[in-house]
């Protein structure tokens, strides 16, 4: 099977697709604003990605969340739960880690079906 890679950085591309796999990378949000606003970036980026790999949200098979600090989780999905399509949520996990830097309070990554 190819592999057909998009946005392609130095590090990382945004996109990588096998077969009928679409594989984001890790998306974080516009560095300042809070968990909400952070959770509202992320998301209309994903769509984004999601778009230019032929596919959309109905069809994410997975979504891992990373949260600087656990106590956001509320705020964090009330956001994602007014974008996830219902009918159509992913298998997903949550947990807390130390993000790339302090201005980042959510990265999600995402595994969708094309």
């Amino acid at each position: 099977m190819s592999v057909r890679r998009i946005d392609v950085g130095p590090r990382m591309s945004q996109i990588v697709i096998h077969g009928n796999t679409v594989y984001l990378a890790g998306q974080v949000g516009e560095p300042g604003g809070n968990v909400g606003a952070q959770t509202r970036d992320i998301l209309a980026a994903i769509d984004e990605l999601l778009a230019k790999a032929g596919t959309d949200k109905t069809k994410i098979l997975q979504a891992i969340i990373w949260l600087a600090d656990m106590s956001t989780f509320a705020e964090m999905n009330a956001e994602w739960d007014k974008w996830v399509p219902q009918g159509h949520t992913p298998a997903r996990a949550t947990g807390e880690a130390k993000l790339a830097g302090p201005e980042y309070l959510v990265e999600i990554i995402v595994t969708a079906a094309i």
